[in-house]
């Protein structure tokens, strides 16, 4: 049975991660065109209110940055948390309650952004409103960056940021953003719960196709460009440009495999051995595979398509837009352009339009096993877990310009049943008040200096 519920009250309401992931979603910051001022602004309201210093810098008086100081006590670096306020388009889904409404029913809130990533900004925004509020004095500094634009580019978030006010980071060893997107979906068989410790890279290419034209009521030559463009297609059909093994993924399948039972684990130890063979995945959800998969190659996806002029007519150009993604472990754009020609002709024009950032190798160190031992005491069934996302986020950033090492860590405890990596990006999203209750106390024991 539907029930609707008010939104409780645990603490003040003001420090609700509930209330306040609500207040979140009611803002529409759809991106584009993004207009992220009015909540970026509210959200400088609840801080200052609470007597957090903020300060707002802006590429764009519309879409401005927030940063937030949280003083500690001098005896850490400080630390980052970032998330960005923007949220994909709604239009052209089928919503069945209303996008913005923020409602909570049946124990779960609805909205956009309620998972990517307004919910866990409010686990953030309610573990400082706690702290400030219970006059606790973390052993560093906390800054807290709000960020527009994360959806399409950063230009004017987090790459503004970066780029043009260094000096708000400075000192800055370790940071906290969003994980996207990097569940595994295996949540049947075991209680994961992953901390990104890196991301894929996006190299996007342009590639033409050329051949002569004529008549299309006459037969195409083989050299015409749709035929090459066939070739082409059938040559990256399987997704990757060979196997890559790297140390950052070998250690997530092992501690994957570790946690994993019998038959599971086992597929998945086969894999990280041997991730050439095709069967070696068997048994297990689809999506589930194509995520590793992802994992021990280099990918491209042919995405947008562009050519012709006439109906009747052969044409002489066709531009096909690859959406290529890099290992993390130092491999540059050359390398991959490299495996890329090799593997659709060398004959081909390929331009790169898009280049991410090459961030530093991953160090899973004394932070990491912080993060995992607060997750270990609040849910101690659960499994942290080292994951490598094929994403990208505005950590991407934030390591590759400042040196900052970087974690994606959304804590959530939900049952087996509920994918949220599904939910991403999609109609009805949504996300259950006790994962973000759950976030919330993780987030506040972590910078409390707990668990």
């Amino acid at each position: 049975m539907e029930t609707m519920e008010s939104a409780p009250k645990p603490r003040a309401q003001g420090q609700s991660p509930v209330w306040l992931a609500q207040r979140l979603i009611r803002f529409d910051t759809v991106n584009p065109p993004g207009d992220e001022a009015e909540c970026v602004q509210w959200i400088r309201g609840v801080l200052d209110g609470a007597g957090i210093e903020t300060r707002i810098v802006a590429a764009d008086p519309r879409r401005p940055n927030l940063v937030a100081r949280y003083p500690g006590r001098g005896l850490e670096p400080p630390l980052l948390l970032h998330a960005h306020v923007d949220v994909v388009p709604v239009e052209g889904q089928t919503w069945t309650r209303p996008p913005f409404a923020g409602e909570v029913v049946d124990g779960e809130l609805w909205g956009r952004g309620a998972v990517d990533m307004k919910g866990q900004l409010a686990m953030m925004l309610s573990a400082l409103l706690r702290m400030r509020a219970r006059g606790d004095v973390p052993a560093g500094d906390i800054i807290l960056a709000v960020v527009p634009d994360e959806e399409t580019g950063s230009d004017v978030g987090s790459r503004f940021l970066v780029e043009r006010h260094p000096e708000l980071f400075a000192g800055v060893r370790y940071a906290i953003g969003e994980d996207g997107g990097a569940e595994l979906g295996l949540g049947r068989h075991a209680r994961l719960h992953p901390i990104v410790v890196a991301e894929k890279r996006t190299c996007w290419v342009r590639l033409t196709v050329r051949g002569p034209g004529g008549h299309a009521s006459r037969v195409a030559p083989d050299t015409g460009t749709v035929n090459r463009l066939r070739r082409v297609l059938e040559s990256i059909s399987g997704g990757g440009l060979g196997i890559e093994r790297t140390p950052v993924v070998d250690r997530m399948l092992e501690e994957l495999a570790g946690a994993l039972p019998g038959g599971v684990g086992a597929r998945i130890e086969a894999f990280r051995r041997n991730p050439a063979d095709p069967g070696v995945l068997d048994g297990l959800d689809g999506t589930t595979v194509r995520y590793l998969r992802s994992l021990v190659q280099h990918t491209v996806s042919a995405t947008v398509l562009h050519g012709g002029t006439g109906t009747n007519v052969h044409p002489t150009e066709i531009v096909l837009e690859l959406d290529g993604r890099v290992l993390p472990g130092g491999f540059t754009t050359e390398e991959f352009l490299t495996l890329l020609r090799r593997q659709v002709g060398a004959d081909l024009d390929l331009e790169l339009f898009v280049e991410g950032e090459i961030s530093p190798p991953p160090r899973l160190d004394a932070f990491y096993d912080r993060l995992a031992a607060v997750l270990r005491s609040r849910d101690p069934e659960g499994i942290p877990l080292p994951v490598v996302t094929t994403a990208s986020t505005d950590a991407r950033l934030f390591s590759s310009r400042l040196g900052i090492q970087c974690f994606g860590w959304m804590p959530l405890r939900h049952g087996p049943d509920v994918v949220y990596r599904d939910r991403l990006h999609c109609p009805d999203e949504r996300i259950g008040v006790e994962a973000l209750e759950f976030g919330a106390e993780c987030f506040h024991a972590l910078l409390s200096g707990g668990p």
